[in-house]
């Protein structure tokens, strides 16, 4: 019988802290991992109650993991968790934990919340992770907090980078470099993000299919309000030979850009917070 994490968060004989919006983040990630032969990781051990919290959750089949580096954590071995003590920011404790355990279905990173803490956890543990498989890093929050630092390599910026290379796997942006096929969707509530592993769609080809429809020859008035940019275009497709000309590629994308952006106030849709 499944049961909510609220109630598994207040029945924990062991102390526990967690924002009050985390709970239907947590249903929403894991309900469908309840009652199955899963192998799961807590970073963050602490006071000891979220591992009773997530074993009454995920049932008796579940195996459960803490990871810390208070080395009094691995007194919750005795109540039948895996504990292993070393700094998630150390490559090489991944590498050990990753030998010794096996595959991983799914990570929750609520470990020091630095930048260097969730991005080398991210990295080191995306391969190790079962297909339908998913690593959850929350309190991402300290992105935009002092303390964690530098706000360049923040890990929600590091977020961003993975997005664009996500989206490099699409056919018409393959000349883009470092497309991200680790990772099939990263899915983001507020303080967490949630990255999930579907090599088989992450690894499939990109390119552009037709039905076998009816073809209406049906006017394109997606550029019609820029006359200019469509004479552009048209302009672009009768002289292809053009391109081998040094600087005329780049050349063209700045117009694009040019044309395409001249009448949208793109600025009042980033300002700063």
């Amino acid at each position: 019988m499944a049961k909510d994490i609220y109630s598994c968060f207040m029945n924990s004989p062991h102390s526990c802290i967690k924002h009050s919006t985390y709970f239907k983040s947590y249903e929403h990630f894991f309900s469908k991992y309840q009652n199955r032969e899963v192998t799961f990781i807590e970073i963050g051990v602490l006071n000891g109650g979220s591992l009773f919290m997530w074993r009454e959750y995920f049932g008796p089949q579940a195996r459960i993991i803490g990871i810390d580096l208070n080395p009094d954590a691995k007194k919750w071995e005795k109540d039948g968790f895996e504990i292993y003590i070393g700094s998630q920011a150390d490559e090489k404790f991944w590498s050990d934990v990753v030998t010794k355990v096996g595959g991983i279905d799914i990570v929750l990173d609520d470990g020091g919340h630095t930048y260097e803490q969730q991005i080398i956890t991210t990295e080191n543990l995306l391969d190790a992770i079962n297909d339908d498989g998913i690593i959850v890093v929350e309190d991402t929050h300290t992105s935009y907090m002092n303390g964690y630092g530098p706000k360049k390599y923040s890990f929600m910026n590091y977020v961003s980078h993975i997005i664009d290379r996500i989206n490099f796997r699409s056919n018409l942006t393959q000349s883009m470099p470092n497309s991200e096929r680790r990772i099939w969707s990263i899915e983001i509530v507020e303080s967490m993000v949630a990255f999930k592993i579907n090599r088989s769609a992450s690894n499939e080809h990109s390119e552009i299919v037709e039905n076998n429809g009816i073809d209406h020859a049906a006017t394109d008035f997606r550029y019609d309000s820029n006359k200019f940019l469509l004479s552009l275009r048209s302009f672009a497709r009768k002289f292809k030979f053009l391109q081998a000309l040094p600087f005329a590629r780049s050349l063209y994308d700045l117009l694009q850009d040019y044309l395409a952006n001249r009448k949208f106030d793109a600025k009042s849709y980033f300002k700063n917070y």
